[in-house]
C-alpha cells in the first residue's frame, strides 16, 4: 500500500473518530447543576450520582488548578500576593477569598471588582476542564447523564455549555446555618458571610429563572430525594431518546 493512500485512510479514520465522539457528545445530555453558597448543592449531587449520573464538581476542578506550578496558580498569585499562600506554597483558599470578597467594611464597587478579577483568571480555565470532562463521559457512555456542579455556571457565562440546569434553593437562614456548621463559625459571622459572598452572585429569584428544573432544599432530606427523583426521570429519559428538545434561553 502506498504512502499516499495510507495517508488518505489514516484522515478516514481521523475524520470519522472526530464524527463518531461529536455523535456520541451530542447524544449525552448535559446538566448543569448549580445555586448560591450553602443551598445543598453536594448534597443534590450525590443523589443524582445514587440514581446514575456522573458528576463533577467545578470545586474540585478549580482546586487542582490551584496547586504550584500550575498556569492558573501562578496568575493567582500575581495578581493577589504572596500573602494568599500558606507556609508550604499552597493557596490558603480562606485568605484568598477574604482578598475577592473584601472586607465587610468595602463598598460593594470594590468587592465586584476584586472578585471579577478572580474569576477572569479561574473561570476559562475551569469551564474548560469540565468541557473536556463532559466530552470523555460521553465518549464512554454516549447516553450518559453528565453533570457538572458549579456554583457560579451563569455567572461565568456558561450556560450554553449544557443541555439543562437545575438550580438548587434554599431559605436564608437555612443557608446560614449550613454554612456555620460547615465552616465551624458562629450563627452571626455566617450569617455576615454569606450576605457578603451572596452579594458576589445573582440572586435566587434570578437563577430560578434561567432554570430549567429547581429544587427546593428548605425541607428534609427525604423531600429532597423525592424532588432529586422526579427530576432524574426526566432526565433519563431526554438522554434515552432520539430527539431532544432544545433549552430555552
Amino acid at each position: 500500500m502506498s504512502g499516499e493512500v495510507i495517508a488518505q485512510c489514516s484522515l478516514l479514520t481521523a475524520s470519522f473518530n472526530n464524527q463518531q465522539s461529536k455523535i456520541n457528545n451530542d447524544l449525552m445530555l448535559k446538566v448543569g447543576l448549580t445555586g448560591g453558597i450553602a443551598a445543598g448543592k453536594s448534597v443534590v449531587g450525590e443523589a443524582f450520582v445514587a440514581l446514575g449520573a456522573h458528576l463533577m464538581q467545578a470545586d474540585r476542578i478549580a482546586h487542582a488548578l490551584m496547586q504550584p506550578g500550575e498556569a492558573v496558580y501562578n496568575e493567582v498569585v500575581r495578581h493577589f500576593g504572596r500573602e494568599i499562600l500558606n507556609p508550604d506554597l499552597s493557596v490558603n483558599r480562606a485568605r484568598l477569598a477574604e482578598l475577592a470578597f473584601g472586607p465587610a467594611v468595602a463598598n460593594q464597587g470594590e468587592r465586584a471588582a476584586r472578585v471579577q478579577e478572580l474569576n477572569r483568571i479561574v473561570h476559562p480555565a475551569v469551564v474548560r476542564s469540565q468541557d473536556e470532562w463532559m466530552e470523555e463521559i460521553g465518549r464512554q457512555d454516549p447516553r450518559a447523564v453528565a453533570m457538572v456542579e458549579a456554583a457560579l455556571i451563569l455567572e461565568a457565562g456558561a450556560k450554553n455549555h449544557f443541555d439543562r440546569l437545575i438550580v438548587v434553593t434554599c431559605n436564608c437562614e437555612q443557608r446560614a446555618e449550613r454554612f456555620a456548621a460547615r465552616q465551624k463559625i458562629d450563627l452571626e459571622t455566617a450569617r455576615r458571610e454569606v450576605a457578603r459572598r451572596m452579594a458576589a452572585q445573582l440572586s435566587d429569584e434570578e437563577k430560578v429563572k434561567a432554570a430549567d428544573f429547581v429544587i427546593d432544599n428548605s425541607g428534609l432530606l427525604d423531600e429532597t430525594r423525592e424532588q432529586v427523583r422526579t427530576v432524574w426521570e426526566k432526565l433519563r429519559a431526554e438522554a434515552s431518546a432520539e430527539y431532544r428538545v432544545p433549552s430555552t434561553e
